[in-house]
């Protein structure tokens, strides 16, 4: 690299050539993930070749809650929107699944991502109401506004009241082939979400959500748009919990107003985001695996069964206020989904 200054040494002008350095955007981590990654993805796509309908059932379950848990940990871990009301556009998905096949023909797999933009499009004046409280204000609004929009469709006769309806348009298809084709559904969307989260995360509008989530007047100061930028969070979140509602439901077939807009699934959410480690894309991962466990141990207990997850939850939050993955990324420096750049000698870009 050529020299751009000097300095005097005496009666003698020295080059001084500045250090080389290189921005770095992955990690070896990141690369072996990146292979391991890939190998697992090929398995889960051939499973239904050597597997059965019982795991690709789980699988789908497992799924719908770690797209869950990565959209309410976009929403709270990176744009601060601590929402306890997400359970609203899972209701609306599902719903909104419901109607798009059945009474307005559309094919029932293609209804999941038409249900994410219905969604989307409830949030907008939903945001434009719940936007005007703040901090724990916000949470109640959010929740709040969740049991209105329940509250509507338990009484709407069209939409089966507070029995809610059963959805006939897979009726036709045989059983086998609609399981097989809900998981990989289930497995399109579960990949679209984290690529999303991560690409996201990794241009310039993840730069000014990290600046928000740190400090919201500094990030205004440097020009970031703090409101549109929220905005925006909310309604991917809300799309793709609408899509994932959607796909639940088309996993279950069938949909009431109390199971659809139950607390219990943002109560889930936040759960996953926590013991995993908000603010990270691994989080939710290790987050939705250790609850499964925990469910797999606990569900025998009944109603201490979430007594003991909310035990649980204390616990990690006092000790390990990062979450499990921020405890073994901090100790260890493992990334497997780097988002921040790094800075290290060098001559040119790295990932």
């Amino acid at each position: 690299m050529a020299a751009d200054r000097t300095v005097r040494r005496g009666d003698e002008a020295v080059p001084v050539t500045p250090p080389a350095f290189a921005v770095a955007r992955s990690t070896l981590a990141s690369r072996i993930g990146a292979v391991v990654g890939a190998v697992l993805l090929v398995a889960l796509a051939t499973l239904p070749l050597w597997g059965n309908a019982s795991l690709m059932r789980m699988l789908i379950e497992f799924i719908s809650l770690l797209v869950l848990a990565q959209m309410w940990n976009l929403l709270a871990g990176y744009a601060g929107l601590v929402s306890i009301g997400q359970q609203a556009y899972v209701g609306l998905g599902g719903y909104a699944l419901i109607v798009l096949a059945d009474d307005v023909g559309l094919n029932p797999f293609v209804s999941v991502f038409l249900a994410g933009l219905v969604a989307a499009a409830f949030s907008i004046p939903t945001a434009a109401l719940v936007f005007r409280f703040r901090g724990g204000y916000f949470a109640v609004g959010t929740w709040a506004v969740a049991e209105v929009y329940r509250l509507l469709i338990a009484n709407s006769p069209r939409l089966g009241s507070g029995s809610g309806r059963t959805l006939a348009a897979v009726f036709p298809l045989a059983r086998e082939t609609r399981e097989v084709l809900t998981y990989w559904l289930a497995l399109v969307i579960a990949v679209g979400a984290i690529l999303h989260g991560y690409l996201h995360l990794r241009s310039r509008f993840g730069l000014g959500l990290t600046a928000i989530r740190d400090s919201e007047p500094a990030s205004e100061s440097l020009g970031i748009n703090v409101f549109r930028t929220k905005l925006w969070v909310y309604v991917i979140a809300s799309f793709g919990g609408g899509m994932t509602g959607a796909l639940i439901y088309l996993n279950l077939l069938r949909i009431s107003p109390d199971a659809a807009f139950t607390v219990n699934w943002t109560a889930f959410m936040i759960f996953i985001a926590v013991i995993g480690g908000i603010g990270t894309i691994e989080g939710p991962i290790v987050g939705t695996v250790v609850f499964f466990l925990l469910r797999e141990f606990l569900a025998d207990y009944g109603s201490w069964y979430l007594i003991l997850l909310g035990l649980i939850a204390v616990v990690v939050v006092i000790r390990y206020p990062q979450g499990l993955w921020g405890l073994i990324a901090d100790r260890w420096d493992v990334r497997f989904f780097p988002v921040q750049r790094r800075v290290r000698l060098g001559s040119r870009p790295v990932g």
